[in-house]
């Protein structure tokens, strides 16, 4: 059980520090066949392109936000995966599209 909460507290704190410390933010929105969309925040690490929030807005109008302060509940978590824009299906969207819809 103690590796799981340490787990937990360096994702957390890798997290966050990613998110505290970007200077430079991407912007990204996936929409699925079933009508639900996604939007990311990412920032460059090492070479990749990581994921700091996320929001899943559901076809119901439901809103999941994921970051470091909420990793993950019954619906979802942040990814753990690295963004490729060349290859994953993301449409680029303004900063103040992903704020608008992690706002709501």
């Amino acid at each position: 059980m103690v590796d799981l909460e340490r787990t937990k507290a360096e994702t957390v704190a890798y997290f966050r520090a990613l998110d505290e410390n970007a200077t430079l933010r991407h912007h990204f929105r996936h929409a699925d066949e079933d009508g639900n969309s996604w939007y990311f925040e990412a920032v460059l690490d090492r070479g990749e392109m990581i994921a700091v929030k996320q929001a899943e807005l559901t076809s119901a109008g439901q809103l999941h936000r994921y970051s470091w302060e909420h990793l993950e509940d019954v619906h979802g978590f942040l990814t753990d995966q690295a963004i490729d824009p060349e290859e994953d299906p993301l449409e680029a969207i303004p900063a103040e599209e992903f704020q608008r819809v992690w706002a709501r």
